[in-house]
Parts: C-alpha cells; structure tokens; sequence
C-alpha cells in the first residue's frame, strides 16, 4: 500500500520508530500525551503518523521548550517534541544516519551507534599523556545558534529521499512553545531533545569541524562529543595557534567560540613540572587533572570524584583505581579488573599492580600506560 504514495515510507519503519522512542521514553510535548496515553490507541496513532508522512502533508507540532538547570549556574533551554512527533523523527533518522554515519571521523563520539561518552573519556585520557597541551572547546550555544542553511546544505548532499529533506527543513523551522504558552518562530537552532538533533549537529560540525580539522591540521589527535571537544598540542604555541584558527572557523559557521569557557591547559605532572594558570580541565563530566599520591608520584588523571564504588573506599578513576583509605592487594586488584571493560585498562596494567602490590607499593602500576 505504501508504494500507492508519493514517498516510499513503509509502515514497518513506523512501527520500528515507535519501539525505539518507547525504549528512550521522554516526557510529554506540547498536546500533553504521554506515551503511555500513545498506545491507548496504538495502531490508529501510528497510521495516522504514517498516513501523514507519506503524501508529504506531515507537519510537525510547536516544540514544548522547558528550562532545565545548568552544573555549572544558568540554564538550559530543553525542546521536547510530542511523542508522534519523535516517532516521525525517528523515521528520518533511521532512513539518514546509515547512509551518514560511515562518512563521520572515528574520534566522533557522541550519539553514534557502537561509540559511547566512555570511549571519548578514555581516548582523551590516553592523549594527555602523549601531549603536552589541551584545548578545552566550548561553543557558545550551539544547538540555539546552528544556522539552517548549513546543515541543509550538507543534507541535501547526503539525503537520497526527498521528503527527508522536506521533513528535516520543517523540523528546523517548527516553532517553540514556552510554558506559558506563548510561540516563538525560529530562524536559527535545533531543538535539543528532538531526535534528529543530535545527528544533525554531528553533520554539521562533521564538515564545520572534523573535516576542517584533518585538512588543516592533520597532525592534530581531538575527541569531539557533539558540540563538546577536546584538541591536544605539543606546544603551549601549537594550542594557542590552534585555537584562533578555530575561532575563526567557528566565525565562518556563523557559531562562536566561548571567551571565558574556552582555555588552553598544560597537562602537568611528574615530567611536565612548569606552572600555568589552567592545568585541569573537565570533559563530558570527567576531571582531567594533576594528582600527587602517598608515594610522591604526580600523574595527570581522569577522576570523577562524585561516584565511588560500591563495597569500598576506592574512588573510580580512568587512570586507575585510586587508594583512599586501608585496601587489600586482592580488593585492589579486583576493583581494577572490573573496571578494565568501562576505563580500557589492560591486562599489563593490573599485572603490574599486582607486582607492585607484592612489593609493598600500594599504588600499583595502574596509574601508569602499559
């Protein structure tokens, strides 16, 4: 029946959308309905969605915007599109990111299939090793200030479908609705919360950024999550460098890097004894700083003070597990082979620990790359 339609969208992919917005759940947009008041009449929502879409006379609802507070101070605009809203988007989604993703830089990791925050953590970690220097990059409002015109470009690049095309345009310009009620039009910005969001900013800053990266500066390592991104540098020259050519680009993109939140940090520890000003740094919810041990030993390490594990006085840590207190070598060495999935550690390492352990050394070899 799908093929008697102007777009080709079967309703097995709306189905299929439908699961994967249930799986995510999300609160209730602007008509109030939650995805439990959704499937209260199932079947007859989902061929509505599908009905819609395929002659092309779907059009999306205005986006419920809530403000939600920062970590740091401030808020942060939230957009939530209704519940049939996000399974539309979801279709988009699902048909665009197969044909776009393979295209994506590896050290992309945010909102990818098989990449995760953790993966990003650790390769970070594993670079503030080898280099001396980061550039810690904050765009100032991304998702609000994303010109439309550029990621539309890059979409009717990619997009084999039309009205994929037709649907991403009229989610971009799908007015917000605060809680007051009140509507805003939008000319610049994709709603965070919506779906095709986070792909959308991904193909964005894939050309804004990962692209111009590997021409300009291929010898340049970064891990970017979203609109999150960390640059290393051999040279506090190299990263300041760096960071006006960003600045610049970011400029050409019609986007801005933020004055304040933007630094260069020196990557300090037993080998890289100077003193600057900045010499940590945080990265998707992780500390990236200089940590001196009972033993006199300073490593640059990966900590998330917040969380410690459950059963024992050891605090997590990507560089390894952190002694705070009276441990044993066997619980020692058991925290840091649960770990080795989540914080890459290998094999050697915890061998070494164990070594270290026998010796009487109780911070182990694990704070240290194998």
């Amino acid at each position: 029946m799908s093929e008697a339609k102007p777009f080709v969208i079967s309703r097995w992919e709306v189905l299929e959308a439908y699961k994967r917005v249930k799986a995510n759940q999300g609160a209730a947009g602007v008509d109030e309905q939650s995805i439990a008041d959704f499937e209260r009449n199932l079947k007859g929502n989902l061929y509505r969605i599908w009905n819609r879409m395929s002659p092309g006379s779907y059009f999306p609802p205005p986006v419920r915007t809530v403000k939600i507070p920062k970590a740091n101070g401030g808020e942060r605009q939230l957009g939530i599109p209704t519940v049939s809203d996000r399974i539309a988007q979801m279709v988009v989604k699902s048909r665009l990111e197969p044909e776009i993703d393979p295209l994506f830089h590896p050290d992309s990791y945010g909102y990818r299939p098989g990449k995760s925050a953790l993966d990003a953590v650790g390769q970070a970690r594993q670079r503030c090793w080898k280099f001396d220097w980061v550039l810690d990059l904050d765009i100032k409002g991304f998702f609000d200030n994303i010109d439309h015109e550029l990621p539309m470009r890059a979409v009717r690049k990619h997009a084999k479908d039309s009205w994929v095309v037709l649907y991403i345009s009229r989610w971009l310009t799908a007015p917000a609705q605060d809680e007051e009620g009140r509507l805003t039009e939008r000319g610049k910005g994709t709603p965070q919360g919506g779906v095709i969001s986070p792909l959308l900013a991904n193909l964005f800053l894939h050309y804004g950024f990962d692209v111009w990266m590997r021409s300009k500066y291929p010898q340049i390592p970064f891990e970017r999550y979203a609109d999150d991104a960390i640059v290393h540098g051999r040279t506090e020259a190299e990263a300041q460098e760096v960071r006006t050519a960003i600045a610049a680009r970011m400029e050409e993109c019609r986007l801005e890097l933020h004055p304040e939140k933007t630094k260069v940090v020196y990557c300090k520890d037993d080998d890289r004894r100077r003193r600057y000003p900045n010499e940590k740094f945080d990265f998707l919810g992780y500390g990236f700083q200089p940590r001196r041990f009972e033993a006199g030993t300073c490593i640059y390490a990966v900590t998330r003070p917040s969380k410690i594990c459950r059963g024992c006085s050891i605090r997590r840590s990507v560089a390894g597990c952190n002694t705070t207190g009276g441990i044993t070598a066997r619980r020692y060495i058991r925290t840091c082979v649960n770990w080795t999935a989540h914080w890459q550690m290998g094999v050697s390492e915890i061998q070494k620990a164990a070594r270290a352990f026998a010796q009487g050394n109780a911070l182990g070899g694990a704070h240290f790359a194998s």
